[in-house]
């Protein structure tokens, strides 16, 4: 009898510890592509309506490491120099409050091809890294999780360095802001309460004055301590869940969410001055004919931000794309495409067709001429995470092949952990 206790007990420490292991492991989660976004797109994308950000990032420390901000230095200027290519990678606020984490992101900087860092300053979650001294932020609970005790300090020591330090803001998805302003956010008509996607977070509607207010805000203050640019995500309405039950508290749906979003744009550039912005987008917006029904359209985007980031993952192509059943597995392939196809638009943005003025010409013909400039350089976000294949070195560095040949301006690389791939990039010259 007690061989058979002893053998229930270890049996039960055992399933605990499993337990424990489970919920405590680091997750990434595969995001599906919408079923529905209302869009009205034919174009070759393989039926898929909607495409996806990345996995959502994982903590990569104990949250019991960071608690308040307190003793940072004085705000910074931006690089007197910045690289005139930008090529970087992405750290949670989680990693960028981590000192073992950023000596581990800084050495490969240093050691490689690499020359900036993208940080989050406003997550997907909706909490801010660092604490903020604006009683819009402060009253919203966004200060309640602060992962960087220190941001001037960061910035300094990677100023030092000469990276370029970009801070990332994810906009209109935003549970912590929907929590404490529930009139700005989207609301369910099953339930009046607020609506959640099919990841149980909650939206902000992109129409809310009060919302791109409060976003301005969290940008104003990155700029003030010396990031050299800022990068806006979720810039969008939402793309999956129940869509048809969303009610929208300010828009009025008598104008288009591509203009929605691109007044949005307007107002960040009115607002933010000569500022350095970027804009990630939805990979497919380079070749849709279309918004995608969530309010992104290339061409809003070219007259206002200094970078637009295609989220050019391949495997976040539906099967199909371009020909190729499984896009993971063609990542020059896709990228190329896609950059392609960027290009062509910003050609037909900045030239037209007008009436010849040569007098030489024949009555009633036309020359395309150059008639505006777009003010935004493609730069795309590019992927060094396992999904739909394998990304070794061979198809990370097939990725930047793809971009540098492609007229692309500089890559930003993804990893959601931030553990990437060291063997795909060239070593510092």
């Amino acid at each position: 009898m007690m061989k058979f206790y002893g053998w229930f007990i270890a049996v039960l420490i055992l399933a605990a510890a499993g337990f424990f292991l489970f919920f405590r492991a680091p997750k990434v989660f595969e995001i599906k592509p919408a079923d529905s976004v209302g869009s009205s797109s034919t174009n070759p994308m393989g039926g898929i309506q909607g495409q996806p950000e990345a996995p959502i990032p994982t903590s990569s420390i104990l949250k019991s490491e960071v608690k308040k901000s307190s003793g940072d230095i004085e705000n910074q200027q931006p690089l007197a120099n910045p690289p005139a290519v930008i090529k970087a990678i992405y750290a949670t606020g989680w990693s960028a409050g981590s000192t073992k984490k950023m000596d581990y992101l800084m050495k490969m900087i240093d050691e490689t091809e690499l020359n900036a860092i993208v940080i989050d300053i406003k997550d997907y979650s909706g909490y801010v890294s660092y604490y903020i001294d604006e009683p819009l932020i402060k009253g919203s609970g966004a200060l309640n999780e602060l992962r960087i005790l220190k941001p001037n300090a960061l910035i300094k020591k990677l100023h030092e360095k000469q990276i370029y330090v970009i801070g990332r803001i994810s906009v209109f998805q935003d549970p912590i802001l929907a929590g404490a302003h529930p009139e700005w956010a989207l609301k369910s008509s099953s339930t009046g309460s607020v609506w959640k996607d099919n990841k149980g977070l909650a939206w902000m509607d992109p129409a809310s004055k009060d919302v791109w207010n409060y976003d301005l805000t969290v940008a104003r203050d990155a700029l003030t301590r010396g990031f050299d640019e800022v990068n806006f995500d979720y810039v969008r309405f939402p793309s999956d869940g129940s869509l048809n039950k969303i009610i929208y508290p300010v828009w009025d749906k008598k104008s288009s969410r591509a203009s929605v979003i691109g007044s949005f744009f307007k107002y960040l550039r009115e607002n933010l001055g000569e500022a350095k912005l970027s804009a990630d987008l939805f990979g497919l917006v380079t070749v849709a004919i279309d918004d995608l029904g969530i309010g992104q359209t290339l061409l809003k985007a070219l007259p206002y931000f200094d970078y637009i980031d295609p989220m050019v993952y391949p495997s976040h192509y539906a099967s199909g794309f371009a020909g190729y059943k499984n896009p993971a597995d063609y990542p020059y392939e896709v990228i190329k495409n896609s950059l392609e196809g960027a290009m062509l638009k910003i050609r037909n943005y900045e030239f037209e067709k007008v009436k010849s003025t040569s007098t030489t010409a024949a009555s009633g013909t036309t020359e395309v001429v150059k008639t505006k400039e777009a003010r935004a350089k493609i730069r795309p976000w590019l992927q060094d995470f396992n999904l739909g294949a394998t990304y070794d070195a061979t198809k990370v560095r097939a990725e930047i092949k793809a971009s540098e040949e492609n007229e692309g301006q500089g890559w930003l690389v993804w990893n959601p952990a931030n553990v990437y791939t060291r063997e795909a990039l060239l070593l510092a010259q």
